[in-house]
């Protein structure tokens, strides 16, 4: 006899939508009769091996909606990467609650935690559904047209520039903004979209997908300082070498690694720090500043786009819906459609487990410090409505009258 019992659980960095796919999930799973309780699990996995659960079968209707409009994870979250053992117990405790249907929201190595438990449930002939839910400010699921959690952050990248640039045409000098994204450079390239005029910054953009020479970026600095006479710089965190090597880890010393060994390249200004001191020591100028969006992009309160928040709150309903309609293990994947518009599939558990997909060749400009009109019309729908917009004065000059 079936339990009725379902898990929902979020992992990973949150983001300003990730709220929406959890009460999509929890309203979605009322709404069938079969489902008789919805549980949630308090930071991710490490909440389920520790059977941190609380019951969501209980919470109104109106706080659910409230709380799908807050960013981060309402239920908390984890940087743990289980192994094989670590989803064995996860698959104990899914058993030992007659779990029939587990669904994780989170990015590729969350998609891979659920392939593994979906494999154990298979192997113990054990009746459970396990589906992925899809979410990163990275962007870098394969399969994916976009990820949730994505366009607003990208919105809030756009935006962030646009004041920056501001700033730097007010009072002229270097701006370097460095931006997340370790393998793949979407966010940093969203950068683009707060541009108005063709002289607005960013001027200069460096990805992960193109090696980064520092002798190169101060001729590029240089370069568009002498022309403008200043420069903003859009900078992805994830930078590196032709060997692969972080800059930040080349210029920094005694970085921190995470919990999967990485050097540690959010959360601090290492690498914005260390490229301004080059500019100011190896170009002579003076007036050069330095940001690090860190954790601020992730879930910045009242900068969401309402797009993001659509597709997070469906692709939560479209998961409950594959599992119990369709019976069957997956990933959901938003596929774009028409100019504008977009559906859903599931695909398979392997093809995005502990995948990355980076930014394609088509929406990088040649000179690697750009991007082209390809991303900014892929982009540009994502961001929402009521992006706001920057002018400028038309002003007249008054001729002189002392001759100085």
């Amino acid at each position: 006899m079936s339990s009725g019992k379902i898990l929902v659980a979020q992992g990973g960095g949150p983001t300003a939508v990730i709220n929406q796919s959890l009460v999509g999930v929890v309203l979605e799973a009322r709404r069938h009769h079969d489902v008789r309780l919805v549980y949630g699990a308090r930071h991710g996995v490490r909440g389920i091996v520790d059977e941190d659960f609380v019951d969501l079968t209980q919470e109104t209707s109106h706080n659910l909606e409230l709380v799908a409009g807050t960013p981060a994870s309402a239920l908390g979250s984890t940087r743990d990467k289980p192994d094989l053992a670590y989803c064995q117990e996860i698959f104990k405790v899914l058993q030992a609650h007659r779990i029939e249907h587990f669904f994780y929201i989170g990015g590729n190595d969350s998609a891979d935690t659920v392939r593994i438990v979906a494999d154990e449930a298979n192997k113990a002939g054990y009746p459970l559904r396990s589906l992925h839910i899809p979410k990163t400010i990275d962007n870098d699921l394969v399969g994916n047209d976009h990820t949730p959690g994505f366009p607003s952050a990208a919105r809030f990248v756009a935006q962030a520039f646009a004041g920056a640039n501001l700033d730097n045409a007010a009072l002229p000098g270097v701006y370097v903004g460095v931006v997340m994204g370790r393998h793949a450079g979407f966010l940093t390239a969203a950068s683009a979209l707060g541009k108005k005029f063709a002289d607005d910054g960013p001027h200069l953009i460096y990805l992960p997908e193109r090696t980064f020479e520092l002798e190169r970026f101060l001729a590029d600095v240089k370069a568009t300082y002498e022309r403008l006479g200043r420069c903003v710089i859009a900078v992805s965190e994830g930078i590196h070498d032709a060997s692969g090597r972080p800059i930040a880890a080349q210029l920094a010393k005694d970085l921190e690694h995470d919990a999967h060994g990485n050097v540690q390249l959010s959360g601090n200004g290492a690498l914005a720090d260390l490229l301004c001191e080059e500019i100011k020591t190896k170009l002579r100028i003076k007036r050069v500043r330095g940001d690090t969006f860190g954790y601020l992009q992730r879930s910045f309160v009242g900068c969401v786009s309402d797009v993001d928040q659509r597709e997070a709150r469906e692709v939560g309903e479209k998961a409950v819906q594959y599992a119990l309609w369709g019976d069957r293990d997956g990933s959901v994947a938003i596929e774009r459609t028409g100019f504008y518009s977009v559906d859903y599939r599931l695909q398979p558990l392997e093809a995005v487990a502990g995948k990355t997909r980076t930014m394609e060749d088509g929406f990088i400009a040649a000179s690697g410090t750009d991007v082209t009109d390809a991303f900014r019309l892929y982009l540009r729908p994502l961001l929402g409505s009521g992006m706001p917009d920057a002018f400028r004065l038309r002003p007249a000059p008054v001729p002189k009258v002392l001759k100085r």
